[in-house]
């Protein structure tokens, strides 16, 4: 069953909830700290974040819930002619909503923030474990044309 609904950019008052879904998962459960109060890096991080006309972090309502988040991040490159482009990161949908198209009308919605900034490319990264987000985001048509690599500097 999919489900309306609204996209919005966060505000502050939208934090507790993003860094709840954030943490809600095997993964996400090792590396953020849901609890009350929030801890203040997660502020500072979305007051720069909002800050930054470059970054959006973006939220799915339905009514006044936030049951999910993404930020896309617009990065001018000397590649590419001097071209733009998006890079989606932060994915995430309520537990309690998943399957219901939340994922992917974040997703297109993006895609369409990117057109309207002229982007010519729009890249996303998922961990290798999340087999069920990259069969998502391959129908959406994302194609695994490069192997990223990172580094934790922890």
């Amino acid at each position: 069953m999919k489900i309306k609904v609204q996209l919005r950019m966060a505000t502050e008052q939208d934090l507790e909830k993003i860094v709840e879904m954030l943490a809600d998962d095997d993964l996400g459960m090792k590396r953020e700290r849901y609890e009350q109060p929030l801890p203040e890096s997660y502020i500072n991080a979305f007051k720069a974040i909002a800050a930054d006309p470059n970054i959006e972090l973006v939220v799915a309502c339905r009514g006044n819930e936030v049951i999910g988040v993404q930020q896309i991040t617009f990065t001018p490159h000397i590649t590419y002619q001097g071209g733009w482009r998006a890079t989606i990161e932060g994915v995430r949908t309520s537990s309690s909503e998943r399957g219901k198209g939340v994922g992917s009308n974040l997703i297109n919605w993006a895609i369409q923030r990117a057109k309207d900034r002229g982007c010519h490319l729009v890249q996303l990264t998922t961990d290798k474990k999340r087999t069920e987000t990259l069969r998502f985001y391959e129908h959406l048509g994302f194609k695994a044309t490069h192997e990223g690599l990172k580094m934790s500097l922890h």
